[in-house]
């Protein structure tokens, strides 16, 4: 068990992104062999499997992974706030609600990116997970889903988990298409609103991140001068979230 809890402040401006199948602990050990500073998330770990699952092989990890998060998949508050408290008592230093992916099976589960078209439920989500941990909660979103009108839908989500007293707002900056549409076309598909995020940024603390990846001659993962790149100006942004893989 990776026991801390005892950062002052998450540093935000840097972050590997979760991925299924991918930031498993053994994952994120090495991302932490690359960067000492980057905040680490786990693949996303349904309410379910954390409350009624082996506990010990889902949650458990290393306290060299230190800053980590853990993305919760689900949709009932209580549900995501007694699961909050389980991950904070294993040290996680905080809690990330997914609102992001479009899988079938997370469709089905009722979580996930879907949650774009339910704002107000997010938010309860959110109350409730807060009021159950001291650790951040924050939450990863999408600019929308389907055929939802990207600025209301990304607004009403904002308004909804801002008023319920999010630490974060992590946007990726594209649509999730829910129906006609395979996983693979979601992740290609041209509607962003990569323009918006900067003002969306501006009125709250909330980390609004988007996507990027940016390798030297060798390959290497250069965070320094793309961050650099993606925030300065008058417009800047509050963090870069990187893939996990190239």
């Amino acid at each position: 068990m990776g026991k801390s809890n005892e950062y002052k402040e998450l540093e935000r401006r840097f972050a590997i992104a979760p991925m299924m199948d991918w930031t498993d602990r053994h994952c994120r050990f090495f991302h932490r062999l690359l960067t000492r500073h980057a905040l680490l998330y786990t693949e996303m770990i349904t309410t379910g499997a954390v409350l009624h699952g082996d506990r010990a092989r889902l949650l458990g990890f290393d306290a060299f992974e230190h800053p980590v998060a853990l993305q919760l998949g689900g949709s009932e508050p209580r549900a995501l706030a007694e699961s909050a408290r389980i991950a904070e008592a294993f040290g996680y230093d905080e809690i990330n609600l997914n609102v992001g992916c479009p899988s079938d099976r997370v469709q089905e589960g009722r979580f996930g990116a879907c949650l774009m078209a339910e704002p107000a439920l997010v938010g309860d989500c959110v109350a409730a997970m807060k009021a159950a941990v001291r650790v951040p909660v924050s939450v990863k979103c999408r600019i929308g889903v389907d055929h939802q009108n990207p600025e209301e839908a990304l607004d009403a989500l904002t308004q909804s988990v801002r008023a319920a007293g999010v630490d974060a707002l992590i946007v990726h900056a594209r649509k999730a298409w829910l129906e006609g549409l395979s996983r693979a076309r979601t992740a290609t598909s041209p509607a962003r609103l990569r323009a918006r995020l900067p003002a969306q940024a501006r009125p709250s603390r909330s980390a609004h991140r988007h996507q990027w990846r940016d390798r030297d001659a060798r390959g290497r993962v250069c965070p320094s001068r793309s961050c650099r790149r993606r925030h300065d100006g008058p417009r800047r942004l509050s963090g870069a979230l990187a893939p996990a893989r190239g």
